[in-house]
């Protein structure tokens, strides 16, 4: 009788990690053999690393090159070529094995390798699959990815936002054109509407985030001209129009009926939807351009996605997707039934920080705060030997960030920079969340890591306040449920490339210290040395 894969994997891991040198993640084997269990027996699990992908990677990759069926690796297209360059190749010699490994889009006929691909397309993949498969239950939808393919899901804390824009639906600017060339009839009534939205949305109070969420007078504008194309609709496109609308719609089904016509009853939906079927119906405001884009996006996916956990067994991966070991707010949120729950702590040898927590500081809604906040981080910047290593400012409101930005490069010249990635080997950047989330792979781990103020999505963006108002409606916990959570996997992921190198983290958000949510925010922050004041010497012993 052959060996279990877990065993067969355990041995090969340990022999590559003996052979490495590389010891620096202690839970490597655990990780592996029940990403391997999980491979034979078919069923899902959840694990939480509690720290960042290069160095979990191997743990999933091995058993995914051990085993003998195919295997589908869903994973942000920014690791996809250093895994298919460099990591898979060396581990493959290692092993011995030759699997094939593609990147694709799709499933080839007949494949028994890995198989490679980006959330985006697995996602849309699979939920335009049990779309279709609802709409006409007794024919087999056409699909990218077959039913019943193992699949790995790398990064898995994103996965509600994956999913929330996947199913989002969108009509570009250029919509609006042709329709008025197909309902030539209608053309007054089409650019009616579009002249009335226009200045409806370009008469809202300039935001940050350029976006608004649609009254109830715009979404009936948009509702009633629906219905009058849909009562007029001409089921012989004009030339070329159907090859056109999948560019004006961001977001359409695989084999719309007539693509014609779900554009225009599209039109109906963004005012029907939003009731029913908790959508949030926005608008993308450009105003340089002078032109708007009309969105409707759920405000919850576990609906949608709980019925793509059912086709296949999925192992989900990510460093932190909830405080709890059993995920359960995640769990709620993505869809996801009983699975096989994992959370590895971090290391507190290898990935302990220093958590710089000062007492006294005012609170960041308050006018003290802006000042304290720039005599902090100047005397962080001078008593850090600010001349060397790589030190990152997190502020996400942008007229502070700016503010923040241009006082330093006052003091410290032009290794201030602002959400640049530069050739300057030890800068000093200054950037929000955002920036930060997409491009810290691409920076050296921080020493020193200054945060303003916490990561707790804000109220004055349309679309926070869009799916607050939708956990209102449903009389839940918005802050518990939805704002907290957002917060601290947003904190967990941020500070992750200090913890490589043991640096600093100065939290200048004293809500940690007066808010009852402290504690978590704590939590989510450990392990960590605490002090509440500036002591040179902590960069003389980190040097």
């Amino acid at each position: 009788m052959p060996p279990l894969i877990e065993s067969q994997v355990h041995t090969s891991l340990r022999a590559y990690l003996r052979q490495q040198g590389d010891y620096s993640w202690p839970h490597h084997l655990t990780m592996a053999r029940l990403v391997a269990r999980a491979l034979r027996l078919g069923r899902s699990a959840l694990m939480q690393t509690s720290t960042s992908t290069p160095v979990y990677a191997l743990s999933y990759l091995t058993p995914a090159l051990l085993w003998q069926g195919a295997v589908v690796l869903v994973i942000p297209p920014f690791w996809q070529e250093s895994w298919v360059e460099k990591v898979i190749p060396q581990l493959q010699a290692a092993l011995g094995t030759n699997r094939e490994v593609v990147v694709s889009d799709r499933v080839p006929f007949d494949f028994t390798g890995i198989l490679i691909t980006s959330p985006q397309d697995w996602l849309s993949d699979r939920l335009s699959m049990i779309t279709n498969l609802e709409a006409n239950p007794e024919v087999n939808p056409e699909t990218n990815f077959p039913p019943g393919i193992p699949t790995l899901i790398d990064g898995a804390d994103d996965l509600e936002p994956w999913a929330r824009e996947c199913l989002t639906q969108t009509m570009l600017p250029g919509a609006w054109d042709q329709l008025i060339a197909h309902y030539p009839q209608q053309r007054e009534i089409i650019r009616d509407v579009k002249i009335k939205l226009t200045k409806s949305f370009f008469d809202r109070p300039l935001n940050p985030y350029g976006c608004c969420l649609l009254d109830i007078s715009e979404q009936e504008l948009i509702h009633n001209l629906g219905s009058k194309l849909a009562d007029n609709f001409v089921d012989k496109p004009v030339d070329d129009f159907a090859d056109n609308v999948d560019k004006l719609l961001d977001k359409p089904t695989n084999e719309p009926t007539n693509k014609l016509e779900f554009l225009a009853s599209n039109l109906g939906q963004f005012s029907q939807q939003s009731g029913q079927q908790g959508q949030i119906l926005w608008a993308g405001v450009d105003r340089q351009q002078g032109y708007f884009t009309l969105h409707s996006t759920p405000a919850e996916v576990a609906t949608s996605l709980s019925k793509v956990w059912q086709q296949q067994p999925v192992v989900f991966m990510g460093r932190a997707m909830d405080l709890e070991v059993e995920a359960t707010a995640y769990r709620q949120n993505v869809g996801l039934g009983g699975l096989t729950c994992l959370k590895f702590p971090p290391d507190p040898q290898t990935e302990l920080i220093q958590l710089y927590l000062p007492d006294r500081l005012p609170l960041p809604n308050t006018p003290q705060f802006q000042a304290a906040l720039e005599q902090q981080v100047m005397d962080l910047l001078t008593i850090s030997r600010s001349d060397t290593g790589f030190i990152v400012i997190l502020v996400e409101d942008s007229p502070l960030k700016q503010q923040m930005a241009a006082v330093m490069a006052g003091e410290f010249g032009s290794r201030v920079q602002m959400e640049v990635i530069a050739p300057n080997p030890a800068p000093i950047l200054v950037t929000g969340w955002q920036f930060w989330r997409q491009f810290h792979h691409q920076f050296p781990p921080p020493k020193l890591l200054i945060i303003a103020t916490l990561p707790i999505p804000s109220l004055e963006n349309p679309l926070v306040a869009g799916q607050v108002a939708y956990y209102k409606q449903q009389r839940l916990d918005w802050f518990r449920l939805y704002l907290l959570p957002t917060a601290l996997r947003e904190l967990q992921s941020a500070i992750a490339p200090a913890r490589r190198h043991q640096g600093v983290v100065a939290m200048l958000d004293s809500r940690v210290n007066h808010r009852s949510y402290g504690q978590q925010v704590l939590a989510a922050l450990s392990p960590f040395a605490k002090i509440n004041y500036l002591d040179p010497r902590l960069w003389e012993l980190l040097s």
